[in-house]
């Protein structure tokens, strides 16, 4: 690698994969990982219950559990990989529950004033990695997971997040972005796929 410590970042949608190509591409790479908190997550059965009530505590605890993550990696000397990024927070995921009216101007507001503080402290990323996915595709992973609070998905909410991914990579100018087509890609079976992401990895860094 042209950069010998790394910082990625691997954005997608509920159910894309980002989790298992985390763990697969870090063990390839020699690189740190760095997950996002669900199945420890207090709030997230709540959350998918009753949308409005708990988008904002949601949030509110992804965004604390991504920065602290982002102090952790930028104090290790070696590559890191991060399962989500802190930008995915406000760029999709608030900003979606807010245009949906799960989240009131008044805490939208908050949370984004926080945010801009948080990343001002933060490193970029030297790569965003993007797994996208069809939303039959998403829900058929979702399912095969079987996770008890995702059981109640609206593939509708599922679609305008992947609506909302689009637009957001479409806009990043300062970053370089990877983006990998995951509706045909078994990460476990495909070995050249994942030998030329890599190599195309590689080459952006």
């Amino acid at each position: 690698m042209k950069n010998e410590n790394p910082f990625i970042g691997i954005a997608g949608n509920i159910g894309v994969g980002k989790t298992t190509f985390t763990e697969i591409v870090t063990e390839w790479q020699g690189w740190h990982p760095f997950y996002e908190s669900v199945m420890d997550n207090p709030y997230l059965s709540d959350f998918y219950g009753n949308m409005k009530r708990w988008s904002f505590n949601l949030q509110i605890y992804f965004l604390h559990h991504r920065f602290r993550n982002h102090v952790k990696m930028s104090n290790l000397s070696q590559g890191v990989m991060q399962d989500r990024t802190i930008y995915e927070d406000v760029e999709i995921f608030a900003k979606n529950l807010h245009e949906l009216g799960n989240m009131d101007n008044r805490d939208w507001d908050n949370y984004r004033n926080l945010f801009k503080v948080m990343i001002s402290f933060l490193r970029k990323p030297d790569l965003i990695i993007y797994l996208k996915a069809s939303t039959d595709t998403l829900l058929t992973r979702i399912k095969k997971r079987a996770r008890d609070y995702e059981k109640t998905i609206d593939p509708e909410y599922l679609h305008t997040l992947n609506v909302s991914y689009d637009k957001w990579i479409a806009s990043i100018k300062d970053i370089s972005v990877l983006t990998v087509d995951t509706n045909n890609f078994n990460i476990f079976e495909d070995k050249s796929e994942l030998d030329n992401i890599i190599k195309q990895i590689s080459n952006l860094l």
